[in-house]
């Protein structure tokens, strides 16, 4: 009797350690990234009353089953259920990120390393990216090239992501060196009335080295039905004219004035062979603007002089709109691909890769332990870590989704049916042991 009881004690002591886990499964039944427990139980030990015995030789007597008197379980292990995925919800929220995958992201907490699952970031005061509780999350950052100008990922070692860095905040500008005017001239357009006395006008924007945008008015005259003078003239900065500022075409078919004569196929309506490719050479006055290195390529070859409306453009920028320029670039936005790079988007134009989350995976996940806050610790079983960008493991991430806990309440609350059971059971026992030894203890009277 005084066996069963020490078995019911122990078998309340388990239900009660299970109770323990289901409760905690259900409290963290919304928390971003949380990997349900599960308990398991096992037999404690048993006392032998007698050992097994054989046959004997002479087959006269048979052999004996062992007497063990069982006393009482025990928790054998609490596992977690690191594999099975949450669901994904969606947040709008470019700096939460989710896992297609068994990888976790890496956050650093003073100088050791912890790994998670909840992708729920957010910014600290000097743009970090951290999680809630101020881990930096761990990743490959971007230096700018000296030579070249640049950025390029730093993967020597994993450091803090940072967002908002002075570096990433602006992108260089650059100098207009390809231009386009294409369109259409009207020869009977009424604008040009007399021929060479009337004025129709474009404005070319271009950009010099330094971002500074300036606009650039061509006036074409007509001479004749196919030919018509092209010039620059008035130079812009911003909405003011840019006084002491010129600008000046330079190539074959340029008269000395700096005025082109732009001839027309009288049949076929198109430029001249000779006539597509001029420089523009934009100077203050007496040398060249030193923030304008080098001359502007301008293409006439897309203007047509056809029966109709007058219309003409001037574009920066080849056909493909490349070496068009661009002023100095702001941040705008922020994004996480796929593969967990951080690409920053500027007022320019430009798309930056400021840096890119790491990973790590383990050849036994289950093995890590939980530290609180929703981040896991290495041990001795949880075997060799891999620090790789995620798609080294043929994962994906996806921005703007959150990894949910992996709790399946029906499987916690028939658990919790189970356990209570167990433990009112295990009660039954010692209060049936204890009325044994009641009657026990009454045979005197």
């Amino acid at each position: 009797m005084m066996r069963s009881l020490y078995s019911g004690v122990s078998g309340l002591r388990i239900h009660q350690t299970k109770m323990d886990v289901i409760g905690n499964n259900i409290a963290n039944v919304n928390t971003v990234g949380y990997k349900s427990q599960r308990v398991s139980f096992s037999e404690l030990f048993y006392q032998t009353t007698q050992v097994a015995s054989g046959p004997s030789e002479s087959g006269t007597v048979g052999g004996s089953n062992a007497k063990q008197i069982g006393l009482g379980s025990s928790v054998s292990q609490i596992s977690t259920s690191v594999t099975d995925r949450g669901g994904a919800q969606s947040t709008g929220n470019a700096l939460d990120v989710m896992i297609n995958g068994e990888s976790f992201f890496v956050v650093q907490d003073g100088d050791a390393n912890y790994y998670t699952k909840a992708g729920n970031f957010t910014t600290d005061g000097k743009g970090d990216l951290v999680t809630g509780q101020g881990d930096y999350v761990m990743g490959y950052t971007a230096k700018i090239d000296e030579d070249s100008g640049d950025f390029y990922l730093q993967k020597d070692r994993l450091r803090p992501i940072s967002l908002y860095g002075e570096e990433y905040m602006t992108t260089a500008p650059a100098q207009t060196m390809e231009a386009r005017i294409t369109g259409n001239i009207d020869a009977q357009d009424d604008a040009f009335k007399t021929a060479g006395s009337g004025i129709v006008s474009t404005k070319l924007y271009v950009y010099d080295s330094l971002g500074n945008k300036y606009g650039v008015q061509f006036d074409v005259s007509q001479i004749s039905t196919t030919q018509y003078t092209l010039r620059p003239s008035t130079i812009y900065l911003g909405s003011d004219i840019a006084e002491g500022v010129q600008a000046v075409l330079s190539g074959d078919g340029v008269n000395g004035d700096g005025t082109l004569t732009l001839d027309f196929d009288g049949t076929e309506g198109t430029v001249n062979n000779g006539q597509a490719n001029f420089t523009l050479n934009i100077t203050d006055g007496s040398a060249n603007l030193p923030a304008f290195s080098q001359d502007i390529n301008v293409d006439f070859s897309g203007m047509t002089c056809y029966g109709s409306a007058t219309n003409f453009v001037a574009n920066s920028g080849d056909k493909e709109g490349l070496s068009a320029g661009k002023e100095v670039g702001k941040m705008i936005s922020l994004g996480i691909s796929a593969d967990g790079s951080v690409v920053a988007s500027y007022t320019n134009g430009d798309t930056v890769t400021i840096g890119q989350l790491a990973t790590a995976r383990f050849s036994n996940a289950s093995g890590l332990e939980k530290r609180g806050d929703n981040l896991f610790g290495e041990t001795l079983n949880s075997g060799d870590v891999t620090i790789e960008v995620i798609t080294a493991a043929g994962e994906t991430m996806s921005s703007g989704v959150v990894e949910m806990s992996n709790v399946d309440l029906a499987s916690e609350f028939t658990d919790m049916i189970v356990t209570q059971r167990g433990f009112q059971a295990n009660s039954r026992v010692i209060t049936t042991s204890d009325t044994m030894i009641e009657e026990l203890l009454s045979l005197k009277r």
